[in-house]
């Protein structure tokens, strides 16, 4: 999960729900006059809108409205029991979401998770974006990677222990400011836990479809912090190559660029935005 440096919303950023023909998702947006275009933000496992939130006030001063939202069943955005928890359910809340905030094509940026919602979009839907940028993330299912905490446990203990009990058993860090903490707790215990064992259970298995993403003819760009510890760096490159592209490495950033360095995101992504706008 990201971690942010800071709960307060930048000046420009408004917190609202944006209503859909799929229903209401939690966001931050911001706006700018004279905007070129706009970038929608999904993030990714245990995350949510705040992931991108000092991203916001960046893309904004670079003419760029955008809008980052909590997916279906994530922190403020509600989920129940029987919502539609697949990669094509998630990828149709993102087309929903972006008609709803833009009546023009936006680019789509997915991180970690996101990235795996953002390529299924890309693929049910290529005429709605202008790009499709995939950060952190791969060509379907990261598995159970070492030095991460294990996935296949967290789907078993869903509906056996409550949200609070699992979190009180992951790691934490104790050095974060008490603000901090307290919201990456109430963050992980306000996820619809048929949500977050939907999402941990794409983590595993989710298809690679990177061919079908790549026959869209989108414009690709792919990028990841230079300490990321998802999916492998191999695994990526592999990836872009199959995009016809590269990995832009943010040198100050590890899984969460727009948190750790959101202005060396910006400066890396930034060129490829204004250059298919």
């Amino acid at each position: 999960m990201s971690t942010p440096k800071t709960l307060v919303l930048p000046p420009g950023v408004e917190a609202v729900t944006i209503e859909t023909s799929r229903g209401g998702f939690a966001a931050h947006t911001v706006r700018t006059d004279g905007a070129v275009g706009h970038a929608l933000l999904v993030p990714g496992w245990t995350g949510s809108k705040e992931d991108f939130t000092a991203l916001l006030p960046l893309l904004a001063a670079a003419g760029f409205n955008a809008t980052a939202y909590d997916q279906r069943g994530q922190y403020e955005t509600p989920g129940t029991p029987d919502d539609d928890y697949t990669l094509d359910g998630f990828a149709a809340d993102a087309l929903a979401v972006s008609a709803a905030v833009t009546p023009t094509p936006s680019h789509l940026l997915g991180h970690s998770f996101g990235g795996l919602v953002a390529q299924q979009a890309a693929v049910a839907g290529p005429s709605a974006w202008l790009s499709l940028s995939l950060l952190c993330t791969g060509p379907g299912a990261l598995g159970e990677t070492p030095g991460r905490p294990p996935l296949t446990p967290l789907v078993e203990a869903l509906g056996v222990m409550t949200l609070a009990e699992i979190r009180a058993a992951l790691p934490s860090d104790p050095t974060l400011p008490p603000d901090i903490a307290g919201f990456l707790d109430q963050r992980f215990t306000s996820n619809a836990p048929a949500s977050l064992k939907a999402i941990t259970q794409l983590l595993i298995d989710a298809p690679d479809i990177i061919d079908e993403v790549a026959a869209t003819g989108l414009p690709f760009w792919v990028g990841r912090g230079a300490d990321d510890d998802a999916w492998p760096h191999d695994v990526q490159a592999a990836m872009a190559r199959r995009l016809d592209t590269e990995v832009h490495v943010i040198e100050g950033a590890a899984h969460s660029p727009a948190v750790e360095d959101p202005q060396g995101l910006l400066d890396a992504w930034l060129p490829f935005l204004k250059e298919n706008t």
